[in-house]
Protein backbone atom coordinates (compact mmCIF):
# COMPACT_ATOMS: atom_id res chain seq x y z
CA UNK A 1 0.00 0.00 0.00
CA UNK A 2 2.45 2.80 1.02
CA UNK A 3 1.88 5.90 1.56
CA UNK A 4 3.02 9.28 -0.18
CA UNK A 5 5.22 10.90 1.44
CA UNK A 6 6.46 14.34 -0.21
CA UNK A 7 7.04 16.28 3.06
CA UNK A 8 8.79 14.72 6.03
CA UNK A 9 9.91 16.87 9.14
CA UNK A 10 12.96 14.87 10.66
CA UNK A 11 12.30 16.35 14.09
CA UNK A 12 9.15 16.97 16.34
CA UNK A 13 8.61 16.76 19.54
CA UNK A 14 5.63 15.75 22.17
CA UNK A 15 4.51 16.69 25.43
CA UNK A 16 3.81 14.41 27.93
CA UNK A 17 -0.26 13.81 28.29
CA UNK A 18 -1.52 14.82 31.77
CA UNK A 19 -2.52 11.61 32.57
CA UNK A 20 0.33 10.16 31.66
CA UNK A 21 2.48 9.13 34.75
CA UNK A 22 -0.91 7.88 36.59
CA UNK A 23 -1.79 5.68 33.74
CA UNK A 24 1.95 4.05 32.75
CA UNK A 25 4.11 4.84 35.81
CA UNK A 26 4.29 1.88 37.77
CA UNK A 27 2.05 2.69 41.16
CA UNK A 28 5.39 2.05 43.52
CA UNK A 29 6.52 5.16 42.21
CA UNK A 30 3.45 7.36 42.90
CA UNK A 31 4.71 9.35 45.42
CA UNK A 32 7.68 10.26 42.99
CA UNK A 33 5.90 10.77 39.67
CA UNK A 34 5.75 14.34 37.95
CA UNK A 35 2.69 16.13 38.89
CA UNK A 36 1.02 19.02 37.13
CA UNK A 37 1.03 22.15 39.40
CA UNK A 38 0.39 25.76 38.68
CA UNK A 39 2.89 28.74 37.65
CA UNK A 40 3.08 32.46 38.31
CA UNK A 41 -0.03 33.40 35.82
CA UNK A 42 -1.87 30.41 36.12
CA UNK A 43 -0.56 28.20 33.90
CA UNK A 44 -0.24 24.48 33.81
CA UNK A 45 3.59 22.84 34.53
CA UNK A 46 4.95 19.96 35.92
CA UNK A 47 6.75 19.77 39.16
CA UNK A 48 8.98 16.98 38.00
CA UNK A 49 10.54 16.66 41.16
CA UNK A 50 9.40 17.78 45.07
CA UNK A 51 10.15 20.95 45.80
CA UNK A 52 11.95 21.95 42.65
CA UNK A 53 11.12 24.62 40.46
CA UNK A 54 7.90 23.49 37.78
CA UNK A 55 8.85 23.15 34.17
CA UNK A 56 6.04 25.37 32.31
CA UNK A 57 4.83 24.41 28.90
CA UNK A 58 4.60 27.72 26.57
CA UNK A 59 7.59 27.45 24.98
CA UNK A 60 7.55 23.50 23.91
CA UNK A 61 4.03 24.11 23.05
CA UNK A 62 1.55 25.72 19.89
CA UNK A 63 -1.55 27.76 20.72
CA UNK A 64 -3.95 30.16 18.99
CA UNK A 65 -6.06 29.17 15.55
CA UNK A 66 -3.19 29.99 13.45
CA UNK A 67 -0.32 29.68 15.48
CA UNK A 68 1.30 32.11 18.42
CA UNK A 69 3.52 34.79 16.77
CA UNK A 70 7.10 35.67 18.14
CA UNK A 71 5.98 38.59 19.71
CA UNK A 72 3.61 36.22 22.39
CA UNK A 73 5.95 33.96 22.89
CA UNK A 74 6.66 33.57 26.76
CA UNK A 75 7.06 30.65 28.97
CA UNK A 76 3.99 31.18 31.61
CA UNK A 77 0.41 31.28 31.58
CA UNK A 78 -0.28 28.26 29.20
CA UNK A 79 -2.67 25.13 29.86
CA UNK A 80 -3.50 21.80 28.30
CA UNK A 81 -7.09 23.62 27.69
CA UNK A 82 -5.66 26.49 25.98
CA UNK A 83 -2.44 25.33 23.99
CA UNK A 84 -3.14 23.15 20.62
CA UNK A 85 -3.91 19.64 21.69
CA UNK A 86 -1.35 17.92 19.08
CA UNK A 87 1.40 18.60 21.21
CA UNK A 88 -0.52 15.64 23.71
CA UNK A 89 -2.46 14.20 21.45
CA UNK A 90 -1.95 11.85 18.24
CA UNK A 91 -5.22 12.63 16.29
CA UNK A 92 -5.08 16.38 16.69
CA UNK A 93 -1.39 15.91 15.44
CA UNK A 94 -2.53 14.57 12.17
CA UNK A 95 -4.99 17.59 12.02
CA UNK A 96 -1.99 19.61 12.54
CA UNK A 97 -0.09 18.38 9.97
CA UNK A 98 -2.25 18.51 8.01
CA UNK A 99 -2.67 21.82 8.00
CA UNK A 100 0.77 22.80 8.06
CA UNK A 101 1.31 20.01 4.63
CA UNK A 102 3.49 17.82 6.45
CA UNK A 103 2.69 14.15 5.39
CA UNK A 104 4.71 12.62 8.50
CA UNK A 105 6.92 13.77 11.51
CA UNK A 106 9.92 11.99 13.54
CA UNK A 107 8.83 12.55 17.26
CA UNK A 108 11.01 12.94 20.11
CA UNK A 109 10.86 13.53 24.19
CA UNK A 110 10.95 16.66 26.16
CA UNK A 111 14.48 16.16 26.95
CA UNK A 112 13.67 18.09 30.32
CA UNK A 113 11.79 15.39 31.28
CA UNK A 114 14.20 12.63 30.79
CA UNK A 115 16.59 14.27 32.15
CA UNK A 116 14.96 14.36 35.45
CA UNK A 117 14.32 10.84 35.34
CA UNK A 118 18.25 9.38 33.94
CA UNK A 119 19.38 11.72 36.66
CA UNK A 120 17.78 9.65 39.22
CA UNK A 121 20.19 7.19 41.75
CA UNK A 122 17.70 4.79 42.01
CA UNK A 123 17.85 3.08 38.92
CA UNK A 124 14.53 1.28 38.84
CA UNK A 125 12.71 4.83 38.98
CA UNK A 126 14.89 5.83 36.12
CA UNK A 127 13.86 3.02 34.01
CA UNK A 128 10.33 2.89 34.74
CA UNK A 129 10.34 6.78 34.11
CA UNK A 130 11.72 5.91 30.26
CA UNK A 131 9.41 2.83 29.87
CA UNK A 132 6.33 4.98 30.86
CA UNK A 133 6.89 7.42 28.06
CA UNK A 134 8.07 4.82 25.65
CA UNK A 135 4.59 2.94 26.08
CA UNK A 136 2.30 6.26 25.63
CA UNK A 137 4.17 6.99 22.55
CA UNK A 138 3.82 3.64 21.03
CA UNK A 139 0.41 2.14 22.84
CA UNK A 140 -1.35 5.87 22.04
CA UNK A 141 0.15 9.14 20.56
CA UNK A 142 1.44 7.06 17.69
CA UNK A 143 -1.15 4.62 16.87
CA UNK A 144 -3.71 7.13 14.99
CA UNK A 145 -1.51 6.64 12.09
CA UNK A 146 2.42 5.24 12.65
CA UNK A 147 2.93 6.21 8.99
CA UNK A 148 3.01 9.66 9.97
CA UNK A 149 3.57 9.72 13.24
CA UNK A 150 7.07 7.97 13.69
CA UNK A 151 8.30 7.83 17.38
CA UNK A 152 11.93 7.34 18.41
CA UNK A 153 12.34 5.30 21.93
CA UNK A 154 14.02 6.80 24.60
CA UNK A 155 16.89 4.59 25.99
CA UNK A 156 17.97 4.47 29.48
CA UNK A 157 21.03 5.48 30.96
CA UNK A 158 21.77 3.01 34.01
CA UNK A 159 24.05 -0.06 32.33
CA UNK A 160 24.60 -1.57 29.04
CA UNK A 161 22.83 -4.12 29.65
CA UNK A 162 19.77 -1.86 30.11
CA UNK A 163 20.49 -0.09 27.03
CA UNK A 164 20.79 -3.35 25.28
CA UNK A 165 17.73 -5.03 25.90
CA UNK A 166 15.96 -1.03 25.88
CA UNK A 167 17.00 -1.22 22.33
CA UNK A 168 15.84 -4.93 21.19
CA UNK A 169 12.58 -4.46 22.65
CA UNK A 170 12.21 -0.98 20.75
CA UNK A 171 13.23 -2.88 17.64
CA UNK A 172 10.64 -5.42 18.59
CA UNK A 173 7.43 -3.03 19.35
CA UNK A 174 8.09 -1.49 16.12
CA UNK A 175 9.99 1.62 16.66
CA UNK A 176 12.09 2.90 14.12
CA UNK A 177 14.56 4.09 15.55
CA UNK A 178 16.03 5.27 19.50
CA UNK A 179 17.79 8.39 21.42
CA UNK A 180 20.43 8.45 23.52
CA UNK A 181 20.61 10.82 25.90
CA UNK A 182 23.04 9.67 28.36
CA UNK A 183 26.21 6.86 27.14
CA UNK A 184 24.66 3.73 26.79
CA UNK A 185 26.83 2.33 29.20
CA UNK A 186 25.72 4.50 32.05
CA UNK A 187 29.26 5.63 32.20
CA UNK A 188 30.61 9.50 32.10
CA UNK A 189 32.23 9.56 29.34
CA UNK A 190 32.07 7.82 25.50
CA UNK A 191 34.15 5.16 25.26
CA UNK A 192 34.34 1.28 24.33
CA UNK A 193 31.79 0.11 26.80
CA UNK A 194 29.01 1.64 24.26
CA UNK A 195 29.60 -0.91 21.94
CA UNK A 196 27.99 -3.59 22.69
CA UNK A 197 24.76 -1.08 22.17
CA UNK A 198 26.10 0.20 18.72
CA UNK A 199 26.67 -3.30 17.55
CA UNK A 200 23.54 -4.37 18.14
CA UNK A 201 21.42 -1.01 16.67
CA UNK A 202 23.84 -1.77 13.64
CA UNK A 203 22.41 -5.29 13.21
CA UNK A 204 18.99 -4.45 14.16
CA UNK A 205 19.26 -1.54 11.54
CA UNK A 206 17.84 0.84 13.93
CA UNK A 207 19.56 4.36 13.62
CA UNK A 208 20.68 6.31 16.56
CA UNK A 209 19.73 9.81 17.69
CA UNK A 210 21.20 12.19 19.54
CA UNK A 211 18.86 15.33 20.12
CA UNK A 212 21.31 18.35 20.99
CA UNK A 213 23.49 16.09 22.81
CA UNK A 214 24.36 13.56 25.14
CA UNK A 215 23.16 16.06 28.38
CA UNK A 216 22.59 13.20 30.88
CA UNK A 217 25.87 11.47 30.86
CA UNK A 218 26.81 10.01 34.23
CA UNK A 219 23.24 9.11 35.87
CA UNK A 220 24.43 9.47 39.54
CA UNK A 221 24.45 13.31 39.19
CA UNK A 222 22.74 15.28 41.58
CA UNK A 223 18.69 14.71 40.66
CA UNK A 224 17.86 18.23 40.37
CA UNK A 225 16.54 20.40 37.63
CA UNK A 226 19.58 22.54 37.43
CA UNK A 227 21.27 19.72 37.25
CA UNK A 228 19.93 19.66 33.70
CA UNK A 229 21.03 22.76 32.49
CA UNK A 230 20.64 26.41 33.28
CA UNK A 231 18.00 27.03 31.20
CA UNK A 232 15.52 25.00 32.60
CA UNK A 233 15.69 26.50 35.95
CA UNK A 234 15.46 30.40 33.71
CA UNK A 235 12.31 29.08 31.94
CA UNK A 236 10.69 27.48 35.10
CA UNK A 237 10.70 30.07 37.69
CA UNK A 238 9.16 32.76 35.03
CA UNK A 239 12.17 35.18 35.52
CA UNK A 240 13.20 36.85 32.91
CA UNK A 241 15.39 34.86 30.65
CA UNK A 242 18.66 34.98 28.82
CA UNK A 243 18.62 34.80 25.17
CA UNK A 244 20.37 31.33 24.41
CA UNK A 245 21.70 30.34 20.94
CA UNK A 246 22.84 26.72 20.24
CA UNK A 247 26.41 27.25 20.36
CA UNK A 248 27.17 25.18 23.28
CA UNK A 249 25.08 22.38 21.20
CA UNK A 250 27.23 22.56 18.08
CA UNK A 251 30.55 22.14 20.46
CA UNK A 252 28.72 19.22 22.23
CA UNK A 253 27.82 17.30 18.90
CA UNK A 254 30.98 18.47 17.28
CA UNK A 255 32.80 16.94 20.31
CA UNK A 256 31.41 13.82 20.41
CA UNK A 257 31.05 13.00 16.37
CA UNK A 258 35.21 13.46 16.29
CA UNK A 259 35.16 11.26 19.40
CA UNK A 260 33.13 8.35 18.18
CA UNK A 261 34.95 8.93 14.94
CA UNK A 262 38.36 9.33 15.59
CA UNK A 263 37.59 6.12 18.34
CA UNK A 264 37.08 3.72 15.32
CA UNK A 265 33.52 3.21 16.27
CA UNK A 266 32.63 3.34 12.43
CA UNK A 267 35.20 0.77 11.44
CA UNK A 268 33.78 -1.96 13.99
CA UNK A 269 30.60 -0.82 12.90
CA UNK A 270 30.28 0.33 9.18
CA UNK A 271 26.50 0.19 8.77
CA UNK A 272 25.78 2.18 11.79
CA UNK A 273 23.15 5.20 11.77
CA UNK A 274 23.71 8.14 14.20
CA UNK A 275 21.85 11.47 13.91
CA UNK A 276 22.58 14.52 15.09
CA UNK A 277 19.27 16.16 15.79
CA UNK A 278 18.50 19.79 16.38
CA UNK A 279 22.36 20.54 16.09
CA UNK A 280 21.80 22.65 12.76
CA UNK A 281 24.26 22.00 10.29
CA UNK A 282 26.06 25.31 8.83
CA UNK A 283 29.43 24.45 11.37
CA UNK A 284 29.33 20.93 9.23
CA UNK A 285 31.70 21.93 6.39
CA UNK A 286 33.92 23.41 9.06
CA UNK A 287 34.60 21.21 11.40
CA UNK A 288 34.86 18.31 8.56
CA UNK A 289 37.66 20.04 7.12
CA UNK A 290 39.06 21.00 10.15
CA UNK A 291 38.80 17.59 11.66
CA UNK A 292 40.70 15.90 8.35
CA UNK A 293 43.20 18.74 9.01
CA UNK A 294 43.82 17.52 12.79
CA UNK A 295 43.86 13.81 11.90
CA UNK A 296 46.16 14.33 8.73
CA UNK A 297 48.37 15.98 10.79
CA UNK A 298 48.29 13.53 13.76
CA UNK A 299 47.45 10.00 12.61
CA UNK A 300 50.67 9.07 12.96
CA UNK A 301 51.76 9.77 16.64
CA UNK A 302 48.20 9.37 17.72
CA UNK A 303 48.25 5.53 16.92
CA UNK A 304 45.27 5.97 14.29
CA UNK A 305 43.91 3.22 12.69
CA UNK A 306 40.84 4.76 10.98
CA UNK A 307 40.88 3.38 7.24
CA UNK A 308 39.04 6.45 5.93
CA UNK A 309 39.31 10.37 5.80
CA UNK A 310 37.29 11.42 9.49
CA UNK A 311 34.79 13.56 6.74
CA UNK A 312 33.94 10.02 4.53
CA UNK A 313 32.70 8.63 7.92
CA UNK A 314 30.45 11.30 8.59
CA UNK A 315 28.81 11.36 5.10
CA UNK A 316 28.22 7.29 5.19
CA UNK A 317 27.37 6.79 8.95
CA UNK A 318 26.08 10.27 10.09
CA UNK A 319 23.06 12.57 9.43
CA UNK A 320 21.62 15.71 10.87
CA UNK A 321 18.48 18.13 10.75
CA UNK A 322 17.99 21.50 9.70
CA UNK A 323 15.08 23.85 10.37
CA UNK A 324 15.43 27.21 8.64
CA UNK A 325 19.08 27.61 7.49
CA UNK A 326 19.56 28.84 4.61
CA UNK A 327 23.44 29.17 4.76
CA UNK A 328 23.53 25.17 5.42
CA UNK A 329 21.27 24.77 1.82
CA UNK A 330 23.88 26.71 0.15
CA UNK A 331 26.49 24.68 1.30
CA UNK A 332 24.62 21.48 1.10
CA UNK A 333 27.79 19.77 -1.16
CA UNK A 334 30.19 20.23 1.61
CA UNK A 335 27.60 18.56 4.09
CA UNK A 336 26.15 15.81 2.24
CA UNK A 337 22.86 16.30 0.57
CA UNK A 338 22.34 12.80 1.11
CA UNK A 339 23.00 13.55 5.09
CA UNK A 340 20.59 16.33 5.50
CA UNK A 341 17.12 16.10 6.70
CA UNK A 342 14.73 19.15 6.89
CA UNK A 343 12.99 19.54 9.85
CA UNK A 344 10.04 22.23 11.78
CA UNK A 345 10.85 21.25 15.64
CA UNK A 346 7.45 21.32 15.72
CA UNK A 347 5.54 22.64 18.70
CA UNK A 348 8.74 23.85 20.14
CA UNK A 349 9.13 28.05 19.65
CA UNK A 350 10.68 27.41 16.81
CA UNK A 351 8.85 26.18 14.12
CA UNK A 352 7.06 27.93 11.57
CA UNK A 353 3.45 26.45 11.17
CA UNK A 354 1.41 26.83 9.77
CA UNK A 355 3.83 28.00 7.08
CA UNK A 356 6.43 25.29 7.01
CA UNK A 357 5.96 24.79 3.23
CA UNK A 358 6.32 28.81 2.60
CA UNK A 359 10.12 28.11 4.86
CA UNK A 360 10.64 25.44 2.84
CA UNK A 361 10.11 27.23 -0.68
CA UNK A 362 12.49 30.36 0.49
CA UNK A 363 15.25 28.04 2.30
CA UNK A 364 15.52 25.34 -0.93
CA UNK A 365 14.72 28.03 -3.46
CA UNK A 366 17.00 27.16 -6.67
CA UNK A 367 17.83 23.89 -5.39
CA UNK A 368 17.47 21.23 -8.14
CA UNK A 369 14.21 18.85 -7.69
CA UNK A 370 15.98 15.60 -6.71
CA UNK A 371 18.03 17.41 -3.85
CA UNK A 372 15.09 19.29 -2.74
CA UNK A 373 13.02 15.63 -2.41
CA UNK A 374 16.40 14.15 -0.94
CA UNK A 375 16.17 17.06 2.00
CA UNK A 376 12.57 17.23 2.84
CA UNK A 377 11.11 13.65 2.13
CA UNK A 378 13.54 11.19 0.36
CA UNK A 379 15.98 11.02 3.20
CA UNK A 380 13.76 9.97 5.67
CA UNK A 381 11.69 7.49 4.00
CA UNK A 382 15.34 5.84 2.99
CA UNK A 383 16.99 6.38 6.53
CA UNK A 384 13.63 4.94 8.66
CA UNK A 385 12.22 2.70 5.71
CA UNK A 386 8.99 4.10 5.01
CA UNK A 387 6.63 2.71 2.36
CA UNK A 388 6.73 5.53 0.22
CA UNK A 389 3.92 4.97 -2.42
CA UNK A 390 4.67 4.78 -6.12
Amino acid sequence: MGYNYRIISADGHTVEAPHIWDKYLPKKFADRAPRLVKDAEGGDAWELMRGQPPMTLGLVTNSGKWGRRYEDNKWTGFTYDTIRKGAFDGKERLIEQDIDGLDAEVLYPSQRTMAVFMAQPDDQFHVAGVEAYNTWLYDEFTAPNRDRLIGMAQMPGVGIDAAVRALKEAKRIGFKGVIISAFPSGNDEFSEADDPFFKVAEEEQMPVHIHSGVNQAGKRKAATNASVGKSVVLTATGGKAHLQLSGGTIGQASTLTSQMIFSGLFDRFPHLKVGLVECGAGWIPHFLENMDDHWWRNRVHADSTLKMLPSDYFRRNFFCTFIREPFAVRNRYDIGVKNMMWSSDYPHHRHDWPYSRRVIAETLAGVPAEEHYAMVCGNAVELYKLDQKA
